[in-house]
């Protein structure tokens, strides 16, 4: 029964890997399940098995990179060396993981108006990580005496990545989108280590 299950689980990985592969290449848009399963030498019914759409399926792999994103988060959580390295940490992340997935994300460009819960879901469980570790950088910056004691560390944290979200709106042409074009993000991505540089003098 274990061989089985375990088979199921190696057979599910190899989908969501190639689907990354294709959503990363072709984007939402153009990728179809037929090239998918063809990509797996598999056949479309054996494909619709394990998910019942594209849709579906995106969102499987969107699930799988947070979680690899999120273990970065967990990972750096015992070995902030100041706040500076934390808030760099969360910004130079962030930026990667757009940068290295950009053509995967053209599902929130395309559907940016009418996200499904699920894909909040994820994007809420990836602030909340992010949100934990710049208030841990905070408290032990503060109980080394290195800033000064902060009362109240979660509403500078949300005040910071608020402003990160408004450098990433005020950098885009079209103000009614929200996610920006590929050709914005190294400005983006500036203006919020600028940002850094503000916030953690204005703690110290």
């Amino acid at each position: 029964m274990s061989a089985g299950i375990d088979q199921q689980d190696l057979k599910r990985e190899r989908i969501l890997e190639a689907s990354h592969q294709r959503f990363l290449h072709y984007g939402y848009s153009k990728t179809t399940m037929n090239e998918i399963a063809g990509d797996l030498s598999m056949s479309k019914a054996l494909l619709y098995y394990y998910f019942p759409d594209k849709s579906e399926l995106y969102i499987a792999v969107m699930r799988k990179l947070a979680n690899d994103y999120l273990q970065l988060f967990e990972d750096k959580f015992n070995n902030i060396t100041d706040l500076r390295d934390a808030f760099l940490f969360q910004v130079n992340t962030h930026h990667d993981f757009i940068v290295n997935n950009y053509n995967f994300f053209d599902f929130f460009r395309i559907n940016e108006q009418n996200l499904p819960d699920t894909i909040w879901g994820i994007i809420t469980q990836i602030r909340e990580a992010e949100t934990k570790l710049l208030i841990s950088a905070i408290n032990s910056e503060a109980e080394k005496g290195h800033i000064r004691p902060v009362q109240n560390p979660a509403d500078i944290v949300d005040v910071f990545l608020d402003a990160l979200h408004g450098i990433k709106v005020g950098s885009m042409p079209q103000k009614k989108a929200n996610f920006p074009r590929k050709e914005h993000l190294d400005e983006i991505h500036d203006k919020r280590l600028l940002l850094i540089d503000i916030f953690v003098k204005g703690l110290q």
